[in-house]
């Protein structure tokens, strides 16, 4: 038996692996974009001189708006988050108006909300035996779902509404919520808007469009939202449910029912669009229902949950920049969105910028060439046609969906069909 020794100086090293440079968490991230936002209008308004901007009007016309989007986004979420791509969530969303629409009527705003739930619901259920338990594509079975919807509401109006309205488009009047408001704080924030003082004013005007005039459907998605965020990231059903969206054989090995997590997501998923439904219902601004009244937002709730980065923070920040969008083009007309038109050119100044120091060349060209061709709109026009500022949000979500979707990343097993073995 013989021994050998290693020479100590041919022994292998042990390389420690390269620390991670520490990520930013997502919180504050969230906070920066918000300053951010904020500075970027304050700068808009101050340099065009359009207080509409950051105005109280603006931003509560902004919040009703976003309301739609945001719970009809947090219903895509939850079915994408178990592998079902929900393209139906335009239909489910229809089919929740109508539903507000004829319990509001008759028990007020609460049922209003349980109804367009259940309806909602009806349509999830639907897109889940079409596409778990049969298999169908999912792309086809929402676009299902989308005509079904428009079709049955259809129907379900003449049959109900026409006798009470004389319209066979339109509800009788439903009641709405009361709002509330922070008086003291409210009247002081105010007094600064009133100031016109640079960049106070701004936050001021933003502030107080956050805290006057509020619902209780405003409480109750950020409810949502928080507790979404809870159940899918904190709790073990959330993690079984995420993994059916990741990878559901795996899941499946492991003792997850992957069908019956999808059941329950896509279902919660058409009772979240349901409510959104039930938003554009209760909106002080609308008396009820009206044929053609969700006028593509499930789709544009579609975008913000992609913006978003299938992840809550991020699809609210999503429904704010396109109820933003289109609470401005609702409000204040042409001229203020042309302001608008401005700010994107501060705004891609910016990305030139950080582009230039991280030396991307192309992609620095290519915001330089967009920054000059927008200011050259802004220079020669002194307010964008009625006919383009209708159509704000769905610029703004191409743009959007265009600039955001290079670093995204969904579910790994989001619209892929599964089938035990």
């Amino acid at each position: 038996m013989s021994t050998s020794l290693m020479n100590p100086s041919e022994a292998p090293t042990t390389v420690p692996p390269p620390r991670r440079a520490r990520r930013i968490p997502g919180w504050a991230l969230g906070a920066l974009g918000v300053a951010g936002a904020v500075v970027l209008l304050s700068t808009t308004s101050y340099l065009t001189g359009v207080p509409q901007l950051t105005s109280t009007g603006t931003i509560q016309t902004a919040v009703r708006l976003a309301l739609p989007i945001l719970l009809a986004a947090l219903g895509g979420l939850w079915a994408e988050r178990a592998g079902v791509v929900n393209i139906g969530l335009e239909g489910m969303m229809i089919m929740g108006t109508w539903g507000a629409a004829w319990a509001g009527y008759q028990w007020g705003p609460w049922a209003a909300l349980v109804s367009a739930a259940v309806f909602g619901a009806l349509g999830g259920l639907l897109h889940a035996v079409a596409t778990v338990t049969f298999g169908v594509n999912h792309i086809v079975s929402g676009v299902a779902i989308n005509l079904l919807g428009a079709g049955v509401t259809k129907y379900l109006s003449t049959l109900i509404f026409f006798p009470l309205s004389h319209n066979p488009r339109e509800s009788p009047a439903v009641p709405k919520f009361d709002t509330y408001s922070a008086a003291g704080l409210s009247d002081w924030l105010g007094e600064l808007e009133d100031q016109q003082r640079v960049g106070l004013s701004d936050v001021a005007g933003i502030l107080r469009g956050l805290v006057t005039g509020v619902s209780p459907l405003v409480m109750l998605a950020v409810l949502l939202v928080v507790g979404s965020y809870f159940v899918l990231w904190r709790t073990r059903f959330g993690l079984r449910l995420r993994s059916c969206g990741e990878n559901p054989v795996a899941a499946e090995s492991l003792g997850v029912n992957v069908y019956r997590y999808k059941y329950v997501a896509v279902i919660a998923s058409g009772a979240l669009a349901g409510i959104g439904g039930a938003a554009l219902v209760l909106n002080p601004g609308q008396p009820g229902y009206l044929e053609g009244q969700t006028n593509g937002r499930g789709f544009i709730a579609l975008a913000a949950l992609i913006f978003g980065n299938w992840r809550p923070g991020g699809l609210l920040g999503g429904a704010a920049l396109f109820g933003y969008a289109d609470g401005l083009q609702l409000r204040s007309g042409g001229t203020t969105f042309l302001a608008l038109i401005y700010g994107a050119v501060l705004l891609l100044g910016v990305i030139v910028v950080w582009q230039l120091v991280r030396r991307r060349w192309f992609a620095a060209a290519a915001g330089l060439v967009a920054a000059v061709a927008l200011y050259a709109v802004y220079y020669s026009v002194d307010e964008v046609p009625s006919e383009l500022t209708t159509y704000a949000p769905h610029l703004v979500t191409l743009i959007v969906l265009a600039v955001a979707s290079q670093r995204l990343r969904m579910p790994a097993a989001d619209g892929v069909v599964y089938r035990r073995e």
